[in-house]
């Protein structure tokens, strides 16, 4: 029997270069797809909506594990999610790894070709639509291997990603991370950088970087820059979240700003909740408007099971964090939202957001559409 464990035990690589045999697939193949999670237990307008809307999570992994072969009830909660495509993190800290994570890829897709497919110009979102799969958006978080060479991220957008981070929690030869206390800002190799990625149509993603580097670089960007991961800062004050400052700079130059359903929504020691995510998505509103904000729930399809072991897991990746100096403020609480869990976790928020009157139309635009139309104008038709 597969034993599943948690992907935080992992390095950023391991986090997302799977186990591929083709052993599993036979099992995995006499699955059939399932209605998405809102037919069966959602209000029946939000089921329709949900069912006809492009679904998009901005930052997300398909399964919980990431050390042993997806299983059926991993592969299940991905068909049951109704989801239309997520943005993946492939990047590792190096090279190495992060091509080995491109290729895992490819190998997902070559053996369950009815549930996955990847998402490489911005027609393949209509189409993973269209045909019931799971579109995978490759993206980078961790840029150490771009660093070492800034070139690699034309022979990268060939390879198909096309968003790719600045920093990760700490500074980087492009400009300081979240967790920087100096606050300096984009370098001249990030402005570079930035310039590069506008003419590669490389999307922008600034979820992890510093407040001043975020803002330099949606002023320099001469195309809509991503926040595909955060919270507000306004509602509780971490580095993570930001000010609503950025957020309404972000969103004057065409910009995405997506909420994530991770534990910096509410300060220690409470645990987050959905409410609190509908807080920092109503606010997001409010400060960037209905035209540029979504979920990037920062989690995965398959729910979370908080067992003892897997606490175990958690804990031990809080330790090495710390050790490694990209532990967040406040990262002593488990990450992920209790009530918010699972393959409906962002038809979940579609139903708050209409019973708090949002209209059909604003939260079609949040389930997906805002971010299907801003990553279209980034990355162009091709």
């Amino acid at each position: 029997m597969v034993q599943n464990v948690s992907m935080s035990r992992m390095t950023p690589t391991s986090r997302r270069s799977f186990l591929i045999s083709l052993g599993g697939a036979t099992a995995i193949a006499a699955l059939r797809p399932r209605a998405a999670a809102a037919d069966e237990q959602f209000p029946s307008e939000i089921a329709t909506l949900y069912r006809k809307s492009v679904v998009i999570d901005t930052q997300c992994r398909p399964f919980t594990s990431a050390d042993s072969l997806p299983d059926k009830a991993a592969i299940q909660a991905v068909k049951q999610s109704g989801i239309t495509a997520i943005n993946f993190t492939v990047s590792g800290s190096s090279f190495e790894e992060t091509v080995r994570a491109l290729a895992y890829l490819d190998a997902l897709v070559e053996q369950w070709p009815d549930v996955f497919t990847v998402i490489r110009i911005h027609e393949d979102i209509a189409h993973a639509k269209h045909d019931g799969k799971l579109g995978i958006m490759p993206g980078f978080q961790y840029v150490s291997f771009l660093e070492a060479d800034p070139s690699r991220m034309e022979m990268f957008r060939r390879l198909g990603v096309r968003i790719m981070h600045l920093t990760y929690n700490d500074r980087s030869i492009f400009g300081d991370g979240c967790l920087e206390p100096d606050n300096a800002g984009l370098s001249r190799a990030g402005q570079s950088a930035v310039q590069k990625m506008n003419e590669l149509g490389v999307a922008i993603d600034l979820s992890h970087s510093g407040y001043r580097t975020t803002s330099e670089a949606i002023e320099t960007s001469k195309k809509p820059v991503l926040i595909t991961h955060a919270g507000c800062a306004s509602i509780y004050a971490h580095p993570r979240n930001k000010p609503d400052e950025i957020m309404k700079a972000l969103a004057d130059k065409g910009g995405y700003f997506g909420v994530y359903l991770m534990l910096q929504l509410v300060a220690p020691p409470t645990v987050p909740t959905r409410e609190d995510a509908i807080k920092h998505i109503l606010h997001a509103i409010n400060v960037c408007g209905i035209d540029h904000v979504g979920i990037g729930s920062d989690g995965s399809i398959q729910a979370v099971s908080p067992t003892p072991e897997q606490k175990k897991v958690w804990d031990d990746d809080i330790a090495r964090r710390k050790k490694l100096g990209i532990w967040y403020p406040g990262e002593d609480r488990y990450p992920y939202v209790p009530d918010n869990n699972g393959p409906d976790h962002v038809a979940l928020i579609a139903t708050e957001l209409q019973k708090r009157g949002q209209p059909a139309s604003v939260v079609e635009k949040v389930l997906g559409a805002n971010f299907q139309r801003i990553i279209g104008e980034i990355w162009g038709s091709t």
